[in-house]
């Protein structure tokens, strides 16, 4: 297990390396602090902002359970989302 946390540590310690460094190699007038990593990997490096957090964590609207993160590197869970796919999986049993 402690091997386990040390791998998923690193890792995200090279995606968030890897979101910086593709930021500071753009003109500082194009740094937009948010995007992709290796093509799929969602980053936002930007200060947090409620709305941001909200959109993210908790968005009724939005059907995904796993969504862009408010900050960070990787997804957030959409926390209605995932009570509604889980009352469904259990709906079907």
């Amino acid at each position: 297990m402690r091997r386990t946390n040390q791998l998923a540590a690193a890792t995200a310690v090279a995606l968030i390396g890897l979101a910086v460094l593709q930021e500071r190699r753009k003109p500082p007038a194009q740094r937009s602090w948010h995007g992709h990593v290796l093509g799929f990997v969602p980053y936002d490096l930007r200060p947090p902002t409620v709305s941001r957090f909200r959109r993210a964590w908790w968005n009724p609207s939005d059907q995904r359970v796993f969504t862009e993160r408010d900050f960070g590197v990787g997804w957030a869970v959409n926390l209605p989302s995932l009570v509604r796919f889980a009352s469904e999986v259990l709906k079907a049993r």
